[in-house]
């Protein structure tokens, strides 16, 4: 049996390869309670991590506070200094081009 987070997560990955094929993603932060660790996406700096949750995958940029985001993405760590934060549940529609966009602007911000 197929879990969504698991599919979403896919997609999610394979959007951020599409949108940056150069990117490179590790896991970070193994520990008891999160085995898997969370993996992290860099290119010329952070980019993003993807973590799951129960309820929804979250997609954290560490600099999403100065990236664009018209097509308001954003939906957690608002308040945030620096970084933004996707949730995505179950039954969210997800913006895939937006998504991709975001991940461009990011890499893009990493180089200055």
């Amino acid at each position: 049996m197929s879990d969504w987070r698991t599919d979403r997560t896919e997609t999610v990955r394979a959007l951020i390869r599409q949108a940056e094929p150069g990117i490179d993603e590790e896991v970070k932060w193994r520990k008891p309670s999160n085995p898997g660790g969370v993996p992290t996406f860099s290119l010329s700096g952070p980019i993003c991590t993807l973590e799951t949750y129960k309820d929804k995958i979250k997609v954290t940029f560490a600099k999403g506070a100065s990236l664009p985001d018209p097509a308001g993405l954003f939906n957690a760590s608002l308040d945030a200094g620096t970084r933004r934060a996707i949730d995505i549940q179950e039954q969210d529609a997800f913006d895939q081009d937006a998504f991709v966009a975001l991940i461009r602007a990011a890499a893009d911000l990493n180089r200055g």
